[in-house]
Order: C-alpha cells, then sequence, then structure tokens
C-alpha cells in the first residue's frame, strides 16, 4: 500500500503536471506588469514625456538620495545606489504608473537607528586610512553600510512574506487620518534629524522614547556653539529652494520644463565651496569623496538579522504605507488599478535584491510622485530613464559633490518634506467631517513624535479599531422601509417611460473605513447591470419603479435618457471620512456614466460633510428630504426638458 507521504507526493506531482502553459503566461503576467504595459507602451505620445519626467526626476533622486544615505548614517554614495537598483526592481513589478520609489527619508531614519546602536560613531577603532579594499572607503563605513543593508534585507523578507501571506487585503484597516499623522510625524522627525547640519553644530545621536525633545534640549542648552556661516547658508538654501518651488508650482501650467533648482543650488554651493574653501577656512562640512561605479554584489552580514528585527519591520511597514498610499492616489488620479498584494512583492523585491548591492531600505516618495504628476510622466519608463542618468552620475559626476556643503543638502532634505509638513491642513477637515478622526489624528501624530513612526503607526490602527467597535454596536442595521409613499402616486401609463430608469438604494448601515469599498464595489455591480432589473438584494435594498407593461420594452431603449439613482441615506447613523470620500466617488463615477445621484433622508451632518468635501452639481439639487420629493424634481426637470426639445422641433 502507498505510505501517505508517497501519496502527498504524487498528489503535488500530478498538480504540477496539470499545469499549462496557458497557466504559468497568467502567471506570468499577473506578477509583472511589465509584461503587460511595456507592448502596448505608445511611443510616439509618450516618449517625450517620459524623457522630460526623467531628466527631472533624476536630479531629485541624486539629491534626495545624498542626503537620505547621510540621514541613514551611512556613506552618502550608498545613496546614489538606492535610488538606482530598486527603481528598475519595482518598474518590473510594481503596478503605479506614477510610483517614483527609491531612498526615502522615514525608512532612512529607521535604518538609522540599528547603524548608530550597533556601529555608533564614538568607536575609534575605525578609521578613514583602514581601507576595506571595496569602493576605497573605511571598514567602519562598510560595517555601517551592511548594518543598513541587513535591515533592508529583512524589511524586504517580511513584505514578501506578507505577499505570501495575502495581507493585502488588510490594508484596509490603514486609514487616511492614520496615514497622514504618521507620515507628518515621522516628516518632523526627519526635520530634526537635519538641525545639527544646518545650524553647523556637533550633536550626538539619540533615540528611543522622547527623543525628539532631547534633541532640541540638547541644542538650546549648546546654542553658542552654531556656526554662523553655515546657519546663513541654510537660510539662503531654504528660501531659495521653497521661492523657486513655489513660482514653478505658479506657472507649470504655462511652462513645460520646471527649474531645476535643487541641481542649480548644488552646483552653485559646490563652486562656492570650493572657491572659498569654506571646509577648511569656515569650518563648513561637506559630503567628502564620492567613489566611481557600481560595487560588486554582497550578501548583507546575516550575523545581524536578530539583532535588527524591530527595525526590519519598521521599515516593511512604514516604507508599504506610505508607498500604497501614493501608489492608490496616482492609480485614482489617473484611473487604473494598483492590487494592494502585487505591491508587497514589489516593495519587498526593492528591498531583498538592492541590499547586495549596499543599498539603504527604499520605498516611494510624496515630492518624487507629484513631480512626476508635475511634468506629465505617462509611465515607469520615465523611471528608468532617471536611472539612465543617475548611472551617469555614479560614473562620472559623482567625485565632484566632494565639496557640496552638508547644510545645503539639509536644507534640500527640510524643503522636499513640505508636502508632508503641509498635511497638518488635513486637521481642518477631519474637524469638519468627523471629530473622532481629527483626535485620532492628534494622538497618532503625538505618539509618532514622542516614539517613532511604526509606533505611531501601530497606535493608530489599534485606536481606530477599538473606536469602529465601540461605534458598531451601537448603529441601526435594519431599515424597514414603507414604499407605499410613493408607489400610489406614480401608477400612470406616461410614467412607466422615465420611472423604470430609477433605481433606489437604501444604506442601512454606517458607511466608514471598514465596510466603504465593499459597498462602493456592490453599488457599482447594481449600476452596471443591463436591463436595470427591477430588484437586486445584496447588503443593501434595491427598488425599481415600474409597472407591468414596462417589462416589455427592449433595454436598449433604456439608454435613450440619464438615468436616475436614489440614496436612501435613512439607515446611515454615521459615517466617517472614508465613507464621505466614497460617495463623493459614487457620484463622480455616475456622472461620467450619464447617470444622476440624489441623496435623500440625508442628515444635516452628512450633508455639511459632502458639501466640503467635494465638488457637487451646482445646477441640479442633489439632497432631499424624501424619495418622493426626489423623484418629483427629477420628473419635472424631465418634463421640462422633454417640452424645451419639442419647443424646438
Amino acid at each position: 500500500m502507498m505510505t501517505g507521504a508517497k501519496r502527498k507526493r504524487s498528489t503535488v506531482w500530478r498538480k504540477i503536471q496539470a499545469v499549462s502553459f496557458e497557466d504559468i503566461k497568467a502567471w506570468c503576467m499577473r506578477r509583472l506588469p511589465i509584461l503587460k504595459w511595456v507592448p502596448v507602451y505608445n511611443w510616439k505620445e509618450n516618449l517625450l514625456p517620459d524623457t522630460v519626467s526623467g531628466m527631472m526626476l533624476a536630479i531629485q533622486q541624486v539629491t534626495q538620495g545624498l542626503a537620505f544615505a547621510v540621514l541613514s548614517s551611512v556613506h552618502p554614495v550608498f545613496g546614489l545606489y538606492g535610488s538606482f537598483f530598486p527603481v528598475i526592481i519595482y518598474a518590473i513589478f510594481g503596478m503605479g504608473r506614477h510610483v517614483a520609489t527609491g531612498t526615502f527619508a522615514l525608512t532612512s531614519l529607521i535604518s538609522a537607528n540599528a547603524v548608530e546602536r550597533l556601529v555608533p560613531s564614538v568607536r575609534t577603532n575605525f578609521t578613514a586610512n583602514n581601507n576595506s579594499g571595496i569602493l576605497g572607503l573605511s571598514e567602519f563605513e562598510m560595517q555601517r553600510i551592511g548594518v543598513a543593508a541587513a535591515v533592508s534585507f529583512l524589511g524586504g523578507i517580511i513584505q514578501v512574506v506578507m505577499f505570501m501571506l495575502q495581507l493585502g487585503s488588510a490594508t484596509f484597516l490603514l486609514t487616511e487620518p492614520v496615514i497622514s499623522a504618521m507620515t507628518t510625524g515621522a516628516a518632523t522627525h526627519v526635520v530634526t534629524s537635519q538641525v545639527k547640519y544646518l545650524l553647523g553644530m556637533k550633536v550626538p545621536y539619540m533615540s528611543g522614547p522622547l527623543a525628539f525633545f532631547h534633541i532640541y534640549a540638547y541644542v538650546f542648552e549648546n546654542i553658542r556653539t552654531v556656526q554662523l556661516e553655515a546657519l546663513l547658508l541654510s537660510l539662503l538654501s531654504i528660501v531659495v529652494l521653497v521661492l523657486v518651488k513655489e513660482l514653478n508650482e505658479k506657472f507649470h501650467r504655462n511652462i513645460k520644463v520646471v527649474l531645476p533648482i535643487d541641481l542649480l543650488l548644488i552646483i552653485a554651493t559646490s563652486i562656492a565651496c570650493y572657491c572659498a574653501d569654506m571646509e577648511y577656512v569656515y569650518r563648513i562640512e561637506v559630503v567628502g569623496n564620492i567613489p566611481k561605479g557600481l560595487p560588486s554584489p554582497k550578501a548583507p552580514p546575516m550575523n545581524v538579522l536578530p539583532e535588527v528585527v524591530t527595525e526590519a519591520f519598521g521599515v516593511a511597514l512604514v516604507g508599504y504605507v506610505a508607498s500604497l498610499a501614493l501608489a492608490q492616489g496616482s492609480a485614482k488620479k489617473f484611473k487604473y488599478k494598483v492590487d494592494d498584494n502585487q505591491e508587497f512583492l514589489a516593495h519587498g523585491l526593492s528591498n531583498v535584491i538592492p541590499s547586495f548591492f549596499f543599498c539603504i531600505p527604499s520605498a516611494a516618495a510624496m515630492g518624487r510622485t507629484a513631480l512626476l504628476y508635475s511634468t506629465g510622466a505617462k509611465t515607469q519608463v520615465a523611471c528608468l530613464i532617471s536611472c539612465v542618468l543617475i548611472l551617469v552620475v555614479i560614473y562620472t559626476i559623482g567625485p565632484l559633490l566632494y565639496w557640496l556643503p552638508m547644510c545645503v543638502l539639509a536644507s534640500i532634505i527640510v524643503v522636499g518634506l513640505k508636502g508632508m509638513l503641509m498635511q497638518f491642513r488635513d486637521l481642518k477637515k477631519y474637524w469638519n467631517v468627523d471629530k473622532i478622526d481629527w483626535s485620532i489624528w492628534v494622538s497618532t501624530y503625538v505618539f509618532t513624535i514622542c516614539f517613532a513612526a511604526n509606533v505611531g503607526l501601530l497606535y493608530g490602527v489599534v485606536c481606530t479599531i477599538v473606536i469602529v467597535i465601540f461605534r458598531f454596536p451601537r448603529a441601526k442595521t435594519l431599515n424597514l422601509k414603507n414604499m407605499k409613499e410613493v408607489e400610489y402616486k406614480y401608477k400612470a401609463e406616461d410614467n412607466c417611460e422615465s420611472l423604470k430608469q430609477v433605481k433606489i438604494v437604501s444604506v442601512n448601515s454606517p458607511l466608514v473605513f471598514l465596510n466603504a469599498r465593499k459597498f462602493r464595489a456592490d453599488l457599482l455591480k447594481i449600476i452596471q447591470k443591463d436591463g436595470m432589473s427591477s430588484q437586486c438584494e445584496q447588503n443593501t435594498l434595491l427598488g425599481s419603479f415600474s409597472n407591468g407593461s414596462c417589462h416589455g420594452e427592449l433595454v436598449q431603449s433604456c439608454h435613450s435618457e440619464r438615468r436616475l439613482l436614489i440614496l436612501d441615506c435613512s439607515g446611515l447613523n454615521f459615517f466617517d471620512y472614508t465613507g464621505v470620500s466614497v460617495l463623493l466617488q459614487i457620484y463622480m463615477d455616475c456622472k461620467n456614466r450619464y447617470i444622476d445621484v440624489v441623496l435623500a433622508h440625508c442628515k444635516a451632518s452628512l450633508i455639511k460633510a459632502m458639501q466640503y468635501g467635494g465638488n457637487l452639481d451646482s445646477e441640479n439639487p442633489v439632497f432631499f428630504e424624501s424619495i418622493s420629493s426626489a423623484i418629483d424634481a427629477v420628473q419635472i426637470h424631465r418634463n421640462y426638458n422633454k417640452f424645451s426639445e419639442q419647443s424646438e422641433v
């Protein structure tokens, strides 16, 4: 008889044999998105805007790569590698067409904790003269990048495991207020880490709870040690950067190519530093030697993996959350789909594979993604073109960056975080829509400031779940609707033709981040059904008004006039910002499908939130006290249009 082990092997072998070429092809197309968009790439229309965007992106990748490498407590050259290898990997596996991955401030800050803890700068047995034979750098620098690469490797492994466990579907727990507060708090930490360069001070590395406050306490205690020359150069750089970037944003519609102020500032300050010999005369800290060429692959030190587990989880979660938010935003803006689970795989491999080439942890950055928006990028080709230009920098221009002042690099970092820091303005909309979301934002930000980004993220998710658990039991989940108030008024034959195009959906549950995505999907299924069926039962109640003589009409005639969707919100007891956003998105989607959407039985708070959150149609009313009043208004409007058409004839 066949044993259990042999039977199991036989079953596995039969499954392997059953796999066809079409199955393999479908799997490759699903897991390698580049195979989908490259064959249909429009070279004539897309190559020029992608090339322009790629050139602008390369400039920002180089400056941020140098800056975020320093932020990660490693040599600046490793930031250039981190702006090259992860971009190529994400272009192959990622689905975000306008997502510019690479070095990232938040993941760099997290990996710096491991670097400073395991290879502290106070050690004196490694000097610049102790050459490791790799890239011409000291053994001390190679040990530091080894720790950072180990964090990247383990963080990527965690993301790949999450992909295999299909945890991408759990991202609905990451609400917009939590992500906004966490990224804003982390950006505040990054600005704090650059204070020592902006002021030209020697500030010891501090980490742990309340380290944010300890840094500023140390700065104020040693305020007399501020280097005036570095401070003036920092202020001048920040003013120039902010002023030119604001002008670029203001006139970007009139000019096709924005002024690359980051590059011009680097060139100008490097030349000035070289000519004035600022490194020795004014003791201004500079970037230093940048080695030429790409390194040979080498595995990260596996012996330090157990000691960087905490930082690896932080990199995996924070990097993925920030990147996914940008990918979903670009997909929504340009109307394509992003698979949450595939993004786990793309970012995981973008961390694992580059870690063998001395790369720091990577993720997508808001500033780079916004740059792709503003410069008109069409596809990931823009990112690949930027890689070509970065390769030129690595092999030829890199050594010329020796004289770049660190205070200028810090200024570029701080100004580049403007988008994240401006998320403080979100507090107003959260207060107007849902004060509980406002309190979650504030408390998550405080936790991020007092502890770390990963701690703030965990707190925000737990806090959101607890609040929803306490709110849901109070919600009214069933609404018995009395339809007679509407039905008796519309029994006439002449009303049938228009009323059969009316659908009524009753919202009988709260609309929050937990069920907003499913609510939208179910509603779109109802809308997309041909023939406008008389009744469809999902989690909502659907009614269609028509009498027997109308059912014989052809489906084709239903599309001759605009359809009407009435959302009965009498059962919508409470909502949050995500729920309001979904309602507004449904309104716009239906408008594009030539479907009029009106809401009945709305509470004043819902009306206020929707009017505040989006651009609703100002010509026709959207909110009504009852279903009957909504149908009356639509009937009058359609009869008027019909009369106008007959008069023109």
